[in-house]
């Protein structure tokens, strides 16, 4: 049928290369991936996977047998994301958000930062609020792990100005807290979750009257979220999670070889076991429908509603990339916010 097949071409002219492969995390079998010579070109054809975008990118055989990742030479289409930029194929049922094009007041910006001993540095901030908004008012905040890369990629905070502007979002501050040293201090590190209570806490609560916190991550960065929560009840109010590590030793062997695995599977399987807060919050879940943190996130969005969490997973056709993440803000962070914040 018309429109269940994708077809990759590369130019070779020459017969420069000696062979072209698919790298790509959308799960089609590693036997499907390799292209064929046709004439003066490579070519795959492989079915269509589940999702509306894919990102990719081209892994070429040079004829000295060196090979490297590309992005595609026929594809003009990009997409920056965390490991660099790959190339993009968009199907029919992809829609680029339409507040992408909204034009509204940037608003103001201040960059800081707070000092963590404990973590051998500094936790970096930049402080987002509506254009004017004086410290003494007193707003909903909402504090992200992987701030700059959420903005740069994801595009946060032009959703953030949009929707506070045309009214769809509540006027609220926004807190984009920079990663340090990422896999260390996101991995259910205590002593992370100590420090980020202790900003949020000590070092913002005098800055920025507010009326509610909601604690947002990605990946590691939800997982964080999701540790200071059951560290610290009562940080957050409120959790928009994305595509979380919630790792298992049953779901998630291929992640063993990193290397605070072990402490992220004994905190995740304390959770489940019940070892969360007695007041429940409001937990909003996002992941890539074939993903490989699907699976764990089901189970955790079971276990959260099972001991009493208003929690929602909404499963999107994409995989684990920032224009995944960023296309879930809209309606599943808009509708968080608009519950919580009202």
């Amino acid at each position: 049928m018309p429109g269940n097949s994708v077809t990759f071409t590369i130019a070779d002219p020459r017969g420069d290369l000696s062979g072209v492969r698919l790298y790509q995390e959308a799960r089609i079998p590693g036997d499907r991936l390799d292209f064929r010579r046709r004439g003066d070109r490579w070519e795959l054809v492989i079915d269509r996977p589940p999702v509306c975008r894919m990102e990719y990118l081209l892994e070429v055989r040079h004829g000295n047998g060196n090979t490297e990742l590309i992005t595609d030479p026929a594809n003009p289409l990009r997409a920056p994301g965390a490991f660099g930029t790959k190339s993009v194929r968009e199907f029919g049922c992809y829609a680029t958000p339409a507040w992408l094009a909204m034009q509204a007041p940037v608003g103001d910006r201040r960059e800081l930062e707070f000092p963590a001993p404990s973590l051998g540095g500094t936790i970096p901030a930049m402080i987002w609020s509506p254009a004017g908004t004086p410290d003494t008012e007193p707003l909903p905040l909402l504090v992200v792990h992987d701030g700059p890369e959420y903005d740069s990629l994801a595009s946060l905070l032009t959703f953030l100005s949009a929707g506070v502007s045309a009214g769809w979002l509540p006027r609220l501050r926004a807190a984009l807290l920079g990663p340090g040293h990422r896999d260390r201090w996101y991995s259910a590190n205590p002593v992370y979750a100590r420090a980020l209570r202790r900003v949020v806490h000590d070092e913002l609560a005098p800055r920025l009257a507010t009326t509610a916190r909601i604690g947002m991550g990605t990946s590691l960065g939800g997982l964080a979220m999701l540790h200071a929560h059951c560290r610290h009840p009562g940080t957050f109010g409120a959790l928009f999670l994305q595509s979380g590590s919630f790792f298992t030793a049953a779901l998630d062997s291929q992640e063993k070889r990193f290397g605070h695995f072990a402490r992220i599977v004994a905190f995740v399987a304390a959770v489940h076991a019940g070892h969360q807060p007695g007041r429940p919050v409001p937990v909003t879940l996002t992941c890539g429908g074939i993903e490989e943190n699907v699976a764990n996130n089901r189970l955790m969005a079971q276990t959260l509603r099972s001991h009493g969490y208003p929690a929602e997973l909404h499963e999107v056709a994409d995989l684990h990339n920032y224009t995944a993440w960023r296309d879930a803000f809209h309606p599943y962070l808009t509708d968080l916010l608009g519950r919580f914040c009202r």
